[in-house]
């Protein structure tokens, strides 16, 4: 059979030789494997029956001694001098996760699990190890590789499935769906998670990147993006995490911690997500990306969220902060409050409900949660107009009286709609 890297044929030839041996004299004499008893039904048709023997579990079990097997070492070695196997190395389960305990979870125990399971038993059969190996040649050294991140959601009951862009969607957990492909998610999960409508859901990541990549693609800053512009959006208590889980080419690659300032969870009542808000954390998530250039929106972003974990007086100051980083340009509280109420009223009379209210802030004072709340609608508006020192100019000019007030987000999809 043609192969790309002899070597590496080789050496996982032997290492699985030598795993099929050790497992059939296990199951033979120590502990028997077993076997799952399956029907298979089709309209119009008897009813098959099967047992099938659960070979994948068996094999898993016993991870820990088949690495110490004699050739897991001489087959580590092979894949190490590999380089597009670099990125099944770079596979995160803890702080611990060396090298090559990455490759032996990613690349050598699910692969002599799947023999395993295709033998039916620890019987050997060449054709299936080439059928096996062919497979796992085009997965290491194809020209790209499809990856995968999910992240438990809480705060928001989302009964469809909702595409957030960038390739992150939100939608109901299957399930066991995580258990079953990562069995140490236990006590990984948000408390209650599964059991509550609002603690249901999962943000999921999925992209495809180029063969011979290093690195996977950064998918905690990705979730964290997408939680902050679902607390944009909702203003409910949203959080993901505390870690996400990670496949790679349909395999459990890894588990990584969500940063924690998405991963906390604020007080607040939860919400539903329906489609109306899910476009609009669509929306601002593709803003989130172009933010990062403006470092005054990026520190009222910031200060923003840290608000919603904190009590007074420090949540009233990281409200102020956030305020002059956003709209004070230098000119301080009182003109950033102005420019606020232009950009967020509605008419004359709001938008001077909303100045006067704004004054125990601006002052010194303790933050109401219709303030915070006025703060989280101008986020959102400086956001979705682009430029924000644009912006600035043309609220002062609305000030003036040159320039009617700039339309809002919202004014501009009622009239699309």
């Amino acid at each position: 059979m043609p192969v790309r890297s002899p070597q590496l044929y080789e050496a996982l030839r032997r290492y699985c030789l030598g795993a099929f041996g050790y497992l059939y004299r296990e199951s033979q004499e120590e502990a028997p494997l077993q076997f799952s008893f399956e029907e298979h039904a089709a309209p119009g048709r008897p009813a098959l029956y099967e047992y099938r023997p659960r070979t994948r579990g068996y094999v898993e079990s016993r991870a820990e001694r088949l690495r110490r097997l004699d050739d897991a070492q001489f087959a580590l070695e092979e894949l190490n001098r590999e380089p597009a196997a670099a990125i099944f190395a770079r596979a995160h389960s803890g702080p611990d996760t060396t090298e090559e305990s990455a490759l032996f979870r990613t690349i050598l125990l699910p692969f002599l699990a799947g023999m395993a399971d295709r033998c039916g038993g620890f019987e050997w059969d060449d054709q299936v190890f080439n059928r096996g190996y062919q497979e796992l040649e085009r997965q290491i050294f194809g020209s790209s590789h499809s990856y995968g991140a999910i992240a438990p959601l809480v705060g928001l009951s989302c009964p469809l499935e909702l595409d957030l862009g960038r390739k992150l969607r939100v939608r109901m957990a299957a399930p066991g769906e995580i258990a079953d492909c990562w069995p140490e998610a236990n006590g990984l999960l948000p408390t209650g998670f599964g059991r509550e409508a609002e603690r249901a859901s999962v943000l999921e990541l999925e992209c495809t990147f180029p063969g011979g990549t290093v690195e996977p693609p950064d998918a905690p800053g990705e979730i964290a993006d997408a939680v902050t512009a679902l607390r944009l959006a909702t203003a409910a208590p949203v959080a993901a995490g505390p870690v996400l889980f990670e496949h790679l080419d349909g395999r459990p690659y890894g588990i990584r911690p969500v940063l924690p300032i998405a991963a906390t969870e604020p007080p607040g009542e939860p919400t539903r997500l329906d489609e109306f808000r899910g476009r609009l954390a669509a929306d601002l998530l593709a803003r989130l990306a172009e933010a990062d250039a403006d470092d005054r929106l990026g520190e009222a972003l910031d200060r923003w969220e840290l608000s919603l974990f904190a009590a007074d007086p420090y949540r009233s100051e990281q409200l102020r902060e956030s305020l002059a980083a956003l709209l004070g340009s230098g000119d301080g509280l009182w003109a950033a409050a102005a420019r606020l109420a232009v950009l967020v009223g509605e008419d004359a009379a709001h938008r001077g409900e909303l100045f006067a209210r704004l004054r125990g802030l601006t002052g010194g004072g303790q933050a109401s949660r219709h303030d915070a709340d006025t703060l989280r609608l101008a986020l959102l508006e400086v956001l979705m107009a682009g430029d924000r020192v644009t912006l600035i100019e043309r609220l002062d000019d609305s000030l003036l009286g040159l320039k009617p007030h700039p339309r809002s987000y919202f004014a501009v999809k009622s009239v699309a709609s």
